[in-house]
């Protein structure tokens, strides 16, 4: 490989040589007047314990270095290698774009049934390294997401509390209600607001409702989390994927931004159909 075929090592070397000359040549010329300059001169008014300064010019050398410096900068950036240039980095950011913008076209209309299966294969290469490709959480070492956003974990968070979200309403307190009524709020979420719309328990809904209001302060009357406040009832999946979450076995990163709204819909989709 001729690093001067390539104009970005061109123009660096250039700019490397160019720096080793004027650095030479002041260097030089300064360690010359050191050698045979006396101070001469008019004194500035200021002194500090005695000494005083020299109202000196500004060094040419130092003044020409400056300006060459600014100079061959603007001209860089400008002509040199202008920031609208060519890059691997902007085409490879080019082909990511269209691609991802060409997903989301192709598949904004999946049914459940597409969306169940793109959930699997997004599960089993981002999720099952911890959570196991059984989602049983391998023996307590990450979530069961077999019974994790089911009726008995909402009834269960409900009691105990939930840890390690970061939402900015901060982490959900235990003892809220106790097991009878935090059962009877979780048949109403799993029925008004989960993905499925189905409860193990239709006859506490009405109940569930009513005792809802211990939970609208912070999950809104909706459940749709205040806009971020706290977490989307509805999108349970999502709001784990975004916010990332402390467990037994370390920190799950959030995958907002790892992962288009499509897929986490598809994992929301593939996580709640399990059983």
């Amino acid at each position: 490989m001729n690093w001067l075929d390539d104009s970005v090592n061109a123009l660096s070397l250039l700019g490397a040589v160019v720096i080793i000359i004027l650095t030479v040549l002041v260097v030089g010329k300064y360690v010359k007047q050191i050698k045979d300059d006396r101070a001469t001169g008019e004194l500035a008014p200021d002194n500090w314990d005695g000494i005083g300064e020299y109202k000196n010019e500004l060094p040419v050398g130092w003044a020409l270095a400056f300006l060459g410096t600014c100079v061959w900068a603007v001209w860089y950036w400008v002509a040199g290698y202008p920031v609208w240039a060519y890059s691997q980095i902007g085409e490879w950011n080019e082909e990511v774009a269209a691609h991802n913008a060409k997903f989301e076209s192709t598949w904004s209309n999946a049914n459940k049934d597409t969306l169940k299966a793109m959930g699997e294969s997004v599960y089993l290469v981002q999720c099952a390294p911890c959570h196991g490709e059984t989602a049983d959480g391998m023996n307590g070492k990450a979530q069961n997401l077999n019974t994790w956003g089911k009726e008995e974990h909402i009834a269960s968070t409900i009691i105990h509390g939930a840890k390690g979200m970061n939402y900015p309403l901060g982490e959900m307190p235990a003892n809220l209600l106790d097991a009878e009524s935090a059962k009877a709020v979780a048949a109403y979420v799993m029925a008004e607001m989960s993905p499925n719309k189905k409860t193990k328990y239709p006859e506490l809904v009405e109940t569930g409702k009513s005792l809802y209001a211990t939970c609208a302060g912070c999950h809104g009357e909706d459940g749709k989390g205040m806009g971020g406040m706290a977490p989307d009832l509805h999108a349970l999946v999502q709001g784990a994927l975004n916010q990332g979450k402390k467990g037994n076995i370390g920190i799950m990163p959030s995958f907002k931004g790892r992962l288009s709204d499509i897929q986490m819909n598809a994992l929301n989709e593939y996580i709640y159909s399990l059983q």
